[in-house]
């Protein structure tokens, strides 16, 4: 075992150390314990507890976690208690919604609607149950490397700092968790993968990432317009057409409503605000009946990998990998990615598994066996048949429709692949761009940002050091607010980002880090890249209830 790198740290070693209880994390542990009941697991996670920073749609296709829990329907508690038994699929214009043909990608015969939330509490007491250690409240701050460069573990971050980033009375230093393979499972854009991605040049070979920025609500509707099993998204309005985007209605049990609204990250103009188009969307004549007389109780948000095939990265580094969204296996015309998340986790402990038991007492090197198993599995042929829709849309709705029917109907077998492009490049200049005019909201159906926030449960200790680092503390107000009159106000769903005055009436960015929701947005939107979103003390941030 590696000695601690840091002398005021504790450490403990396992065989593989996972960063994030999410499905692929999850899924990773249990088929680890599945395969091999010796082999030491542990699991980090930043929320308070399990699900606690999990938000999804969601509805689940079931093949990953039938392969996971074949015998499912005999076990306790399951929390799959709603199946999907009709799909629409709209066209939205400002006042009228028009019916269009279901593309089979989203069709949803024998999934299930779901709480990921719950579905991961649930995962988490399975996992226990084998044996993996879960360790929630601790957030994996930082790589731990050998004289070799390979990662050999992960430290958490140190507790009891003030906002100087001093040692308080309450101060404990972080714990180093050494492992033979570290497997990043941290989501869309964690913090520990950009390091790794950075340092290992995993995207050498692969197009940038581009991202969705995902806005729900649950509501509690009227009995009498409840209808469980019901599955409908829309496109169209309130989006321009240049701009991607979409929406889901999803119907739970106990009269619960999922509501929804994705924008594509790669929009154009700094004006637009995604959380108010959400709000914008719930007034349309076909939506607001349905939630007029009903009640938010849940707000949240979170960034998704919208890229597909060929913005997967290299898969594998010396001494760990990738899985889930950390990697990007989401099939964006599916809306779905928790299942290809949760087989890329059974699909890394079946090739981690193996390579624990060939290389005994072996540290810090790559696990090749894995990114060929990933090629070889159904998530590969699966996301390979629709890389080019997502990317389609670049041009604009019109020719995205008309791309995804030629690649649905050739089942994507077209010689060629379109590319995509990083998000933040894609702004354009405020002055170059139309203004755009938002309705106040209604207090009933439409509500403010800092009102959604308490919704979400969101809390953060205010003497720490700020997890949302500026690069350069001049840009937001040199670059930013003169050439694109600062974005971040805009784009970020919790009111964190602020353009005040000080003082002497000069302008600054305030940051009120205490609404984060961990949706990462900021780090990925930024057209400066000059926000660097790190996790803050283990334990804060969202509290999602059946989320």
């Amino acid at each position: 075992m590696p000695d601690s790198l840091r002398s005021d740290r504790d450490s403990i070693e396992y065989d593989a150390v996972i960063v994030g209880a999410g499905p692929a994390g999850l899924a990773c542990a249990i088929r680890l314990k599945q395969i091999d009941p010796e082999i030491n697991v542990c699991i980090l996670e930043k929320g308070s507890e399990v699900g606690a920073h999990i938000l999804s749609g969601a509805v689940l296709e079931m093949r990953a976690f039938e392969e996971l829990f074949p015998d499912w329907r005999n076990m306790d508690g399951v929390p799959l208690h709603t199946q999907a038994t009709w799909d629409r699929f709209l066209f939205l214009t400002e006042k009228t919604a028009i019916k269009l043909p279901l593309p089979p990608q989203m069709r949803n015969h024998g999934n299930y609607i779901i709480s990921l939330g719950n579905l991961t509490r649930w995962m988490a007491m399975q996992a226990e149950a084998l044996g993996v250690e879960i360790f929630p409240g601790f957030a994996a701050a930082e790589l731990l490397c050998n004289e070799e460069g390979a990662v050999i573990g992960v430290a958490t971050g140190d507790m009891g700092l003030d906002s100087q980033g001093n040692k308080t009375d309450g101060f404990e230093p972080g714990m180093e968790i050494h492992a033979r393979q570290t497997i990043l499972a941290e989501g869309c854009h964690g913090s520990l993968t950009k390091i790794a991605a950075k340092r290992y040049d995993l995207r050498a070979a692969s197009d940038p990432q581009t991202y969705g920025l995902g806005i729900k609500e649950l509501w509690e509707i009227e009995p009498g317009k409840h209808t469980p099993g019901s599955v409908i998204h829309t496109i169209g309005w309130p989006m321009d057409r240049k701009t991607y985007g979409g929406s889901w209605i999803y119907h739970l049990e106990d009269n619960l409503v999922s509501i929804g609204f994705v924008v594509g990250l790669d929009y154009q103009n700094p004006y637009l605000s995604p959380y108010e188009e959400m709000q914008r969307f719930k007034t349309h004549p076909a939506i607001r009946p349905l939630l007029e007389g009903g009640r938010r109780v849940a707000y949240g948000a979170r960034a998704l990998s919208e890229g597909g095939l060929q913005s997967i990265p290299k898969l594998a580094f010396p001494g760990g990998l990738l899985i889930g969204d950390s990697a990007g296996f989401l099939n964006v015309p599916k809306i779905k990615g928790n299942h290809t998340a949760m087989k890329s986790g059974m699909v890394a402990a079946e090739t981690l598994a193996a390579w624990l038991a060939a290389n005994k007492d072996v540290w810090g090197v790559e696990c090749g066996a894995y990114p060929d198993a990933i090629r070889q599995s159904w998530i590969w042929s699966e996301l390979k048949k629709v890389r080019n829709i997502r990317p389609g849309f670049h041009k604009g709705l019109w020719v995205g429709l008309l791309n995804a029917v030629f690649e649905t109907l050739t089942g994507g077998l077209a010689p060629w692949t379109l590319k995509n492009h990083a998000d933040h490049a894609q702004l354009q200049k405020a002055a170059q761009a139309q203004k755009i005019s938002y309705p106040k909201p209604d207090g009933m159906i439409t509500f403010d940002r800092l009102t959604s926030v308490s919704f979400s449960g969101t809390n953060h200790a205010e003497n720490q050091p700020c997890h949302l680092q500026l690069v350069d503390p001049s840009v937001p107000v040199a670059v930013n607010l003169k050439e694109y009159d600062e974005p971040a106000q805009r784009y970020c769903p919790a009111g964190v980002y602020e353009i005040v005055k000080d003082e002497a009436g000069q302008s600054r960015l305030q940051i009120n880090a205490q609404n984060c929701v961990h949706c990462k947005t900021c780090d990925i939107k930024d057209p400066s890249q000059n926000i660097n979103w790190v996790p803050p003390q283990g334990g804060d941030g969202p509290n999602y209830p059946n989320m």
